[in-house]
Formats: C-alpha cells, structure tokens, sequence
C-alpha cells in the first residue's frame, strides 16, 4: 500500500483488477461483499466501503436486492464533478471559450481517422439539434461527443464527454440560447458532410465557425 492510500482504496484497485483478469464487461455480476471479504481477508464493510468508491466513479453499480454489476464507466480515465456548480453567465461563456479551443482539432481528427462506430454515432445524433430543448434533460448521445469518438481516441471522446456532464447545467443554457434548431441542425448536417468526406480542414472551420456562432449567441 503506497504512502496516504487507504485500505479500501488499495481494495478498490484490487476489485477493478478483478474486473479486467476475468474480462467482466458491464452488466456482469460481481462475487458478493462476503465473498470478496474472504478472499482479500478483510471486512465486508471495508469491502462496501471500496464498492462505494467505484460506485461514484461508474465502475460498479449496485442493483437493489440483486448485487453488484460492473457499471458502465469502468473503462472510463476521466470523470467528471458529479456535484456541479451553479450556472452563471460567465460560466456559460467560460464553456463555450473552453470548446473553441478544444474541439475544432478534435473535429479535424475525426475527418482523418473516420472510426467506423463513432461515424455511425454521429449520423444517429445529426438530428439531435431538430428537438427543443426540455427541462434537465439532454440527449442519449451528444453530437459533438460522438464527433469526438469518430476520432478513434478514446480519451479524446471522455474529455469532451467529461467537459459537457461536468457543466451540464451550462450546455443546456447554452441550448435555450441558441434556439435557431433548423440552423443548429443545418450546421451539424455540414460538419458531418465534411467528416464523411475526410475534409479534415473543413471539418475544422466548420466546428470553429459553429460555436463561434454560439459565443455570439450567448454574449448577446
């Protein structure tokens, strides 16, 4: 155990290192609390209190008198502030600013790669931009989180992913801000022109010229 780590911090390694020497996918159950006490040699509420852990983090997920799952974040390197801040006028701008430098390169390497799996995510999400938005909630896939994946890095993909989870409460301002759905959508329709065509520069401008189109829609 390294200098500060905890027992159940040292135990949470040990049960995702479980998880990836079986090859257990999401979904897939785990051997219960008791049962993973004994074979670490240590309490069950100390092996609770590590499931907890990876709980937070989406690794595992716990199914009210069923057990416990391995959740669908348990690839997931990066994760975002579950607790998130309130919305201002500045954060909203901060995010669009923080997009601006971050995803037109990731759209230029999206044209070049074209991963197969995230093409077909990005043609699915295309018309995500027709829907008003309602309330809290927001789309199964984003298109630009599925623009990120059809880069093929999957780092890349969470970042993104990570950027709008952690300020959600921003990008959905941001969408009763930019509520010009025929253009919203017209603009997703050319950028995933531009990546079906390889166009990586066109892809580039594209994403560049579209969310400077939203800065301009929230700074007004």
């Amino acid at each position: 155990m390294t200098t500060g780590e905890t027992l159940s911090e040292r135990l949470a390694d040990d049960i995702m290192q479980i998880i990836r020497t079986e090859r257990l996918a999401p979904g897939d159950q785990l051997a219960s609390s008791r049962d993973l006490a004994r074979r670490f040699e240590v309490t069950t509420p100390t092996v609770r209190e590590a499931l907890r852990r990876l709980e937070a983090t989406g690794a595992v997920e716990f199914r009210h008198g069923s057990g416990t799952y391995v959740g669908d974040g348990v690839d997931r390197r990066l994760l975002a502030n579950p607790h998130r801040p309130l919305s201002t006028p500045d954060s909203v701008l901060e995010l669009v600013e923080a997009r601006l430098v971050v995803e037109p390169p990731i759209a230029a390497a999206a044209a070049r790669t074209r991963d197969e799996a995230g093409l077909a995510m990005l043609t699915d999400s295309v018309t995500n931009a027709l829907h008003p938005p309602r309330g809290d909630l927001r789309p199964a896939v984003h298109f630009h989180v599925a623009l990120a994946a059809t880069s093929g890095n999957t780092l890349l993909r969470e970042t993104v992913e990570a950027l709008l989870h952690v300020r959600a409460r921003d990008q959905i301002e941001i969408r009763h801000r930019y509520d010009d759905r025929e253009r919203d959508h017209a603009e997703h329709v050319e950028l995933l022109a531009a990546v079906r065509d390889g166009d990586a520069a066109r892809a580039e401008q594209l994403t560049r010229t579209h969310l400077e189109s939203i800065r301009s829609a929230v700074r007004s």
